[in-house]
């Protein structure tokens, strides 16, 4: 597509089909072009019998996809064009749908950042391939923001406490991480990516191939930390996850000074963002996959009518000070009715699923 040329590029090599995410200045932030190009080309593949696996891959040593393209999506809003931004996500969220019901091998090659719409486009795929240099993060509570592109379905299904871990901090998972939590299928080491894709575009199946590629994964730090995390982000409001790690950090114990740190990093998101974080996890541990999708799109459909994406984006990505003006401003102000007006139907208006 036009809007999406250069940014995202397509090849055919043996029997694989290749994406390159192709923007890498930008962290190969997903653009809406890139979106609509991805979903048109895993169509006509999905139909393609000389095509029997997809294998994402990105250009640049820095990141896979920092995430979607969020400062377009903010100059929209604030331009009042929130039918134009909402858009967005209209084909964003099918794509995610799209990559999850993929009938064939679906391969992800992640060494560097994977956040927000990069895990969009890599988690719900069949096999998620950690480089040396991966890292995950679903950072949106501190943009005033939540966690999208199927996040409601995927970070309640992380091991233990982990999901709502990640939800609430915005904490990164390595490599190792990334394998322990069931965010990466396999661990591979970067120097090896070149032959690994090699391998990929022939004719073995694809199991076989990472598994013989793959490495031993280690405990990472985050995971290392799985007992106190266990323990401490099993509340059912994010006030008694917080008076938690308050309280061991007020004990003194092995986790004390870690705990303090957490619940330093989880005061300065925005308050609105994380009760609906929370809220997010809590629900969508017992829905189906589709059930999620249209809740984040009831959400975000409501969130960029509000003030705390604005202010959050200014604060990061636009102005850079840091410095977040929140509204509510803190996390006891935010009633029941606030976070319950985003799970909200849209009456005539859900989202359309493929």
């Amino acid at each position: 597509m036009p809007e999406a040329e250069g940014d995202i590029l397509f090849e055919r090599q043996g029997a694989a089909g290749i994406v390159t995410l192709n923007r890498p200045k930008a962290l190969n932030a997903v653009t809406h072009g890139m979106v609509r190009a991805l979903r048109t080309q895993l169509d006509a593949w999905a139909e393609d019998a000389a095509v029997t696996r997809v294998i994402v891959t990105a250009d640049g040593d820095r990141a896979f996809s920092a995430g979607g393209d969020i400062r377009a999506l903010y100059e929209l809003g604030k331009a009042g064009k929130y039918d134009d931004a909402l858009q967005f996500w209209r084909d964003e969220y099918p794509l995610n749908a799209a990559i999850k019901r993929f009938r064939k091998p679906y391969v992800a090659l992640i060494d560097g950042i994977v956040m927000g719409g990069g895990v969009g486009v890599s988690a719900h795929g069949s096999h998620r391939v950690a480089g040396d240099r991966f890292q995950f993060a679903m950072p949106e509570v501190g943009i005033g923001f939540f966690p999208d592109v199927g996040a409601t379905w995927f970070l309640p299904r992380l091991p233990g406490a982990l999901g709502m871990y990640c939800a609430l901090t915005g904490d990164r998972l390595n490599a190792d991480d990334g394998c322990a939590s069931g965010v990466a299928t396999h661990r591979i080491s970067s120097a090896r990516f070149a032959d690994l894709l090699d391998a990929l575009c022939g004719t073995v199946s694809v199991d076989a191939v990472l598994n013989a590629f793959a490495a031993p994964v280690a405990a990472g730090p985050v995971c290392l930390r799985r007992g106190a995390i266990d323990r401490l982000f099993a509340g059912d409001r994010v006030e008694d996850i917080l008076a938690a790690l308050d309280r061991e950090a007020e004990g003194g114990g092995p986790d004390a000074a870690w705990a303090a740190k957490t619940a330093a990093i989880v005061r300065t998101k925005s308050p609105l963002s994380l009760k609906i974080a929370l809220e997010q996890v809590r629900r969508g541990k017992g829905w189906d996959f589709e059930t999620c999708m249209r809740a984040e799109f009831r959400i975000v459909s409501r969130i960029i009518h509000g003030h705390d994406f604005y202010e959050g984006v200014r604060a990061v990505i636009v102005d850079k000070d840091n410095k977040p003006r929140w509204d509510p401003a803190r996390i006891a102000m935010v009633g029941d009715a606030d976070v319950e007006h985003h799970f909200a139907p849209r009456v005539g208006d859900e989202l359309v699923l493929p």
